[in-house]
């Protein structure tokens, strides 16, 4: 069966603070609703603990990082599930069930099976 990611992107909240604990509930709640689906994910701490890392030059380049996110956006990449779904069809109903769909977006692609 195929594999779905289903990418946050969501206001830039701690999921650890106190102030959070009703979106937490609200994303349980979920997890317990898709649990037949969810085969991985994650959340992800705010952009600000980011560390951006690029390397100059192509391959062998200099390496340069810098603190904080890539790019500054209204939305930020909050976290994300692996999802195994019959169809891309099936994967964005699960996902439309996500709470960071409420006042964000999910981005939904299909995962490349590379045969391992």
């Amino acid at each position: 069966m195929p594999q779905y990611a289903a990418i946050i992107y969501a206001s830039d909240v701690d999921p650890t603070r106190p102030e959070a604990a009703d979106l937490m509930k609200d994303y349980n709640e979920f997890g317990e609703g898709a649990r037949a689906v969810i085969r991985g994910g994650a959340a992800l701490y705010p952009t600000a603990t980011a560390t951006t890392v690029r390397v100059t030059g192509g391959k062998g380049g200099d390496l340069v990082t810098s603190d904080g996110p890539y790019a500054e956006t209204k939305e930020a990449l909050t976290g994300f599930y692996l999802l195994e779904c019959a169809d891309l069809d099936e994967a964005v109903k699960v996902a439309a069930r996500i709470p960071g769909a409420w006042d964000g977006a999910i981005e939904v692609r299909p995962v490349v099976d590379f045969g391992q």
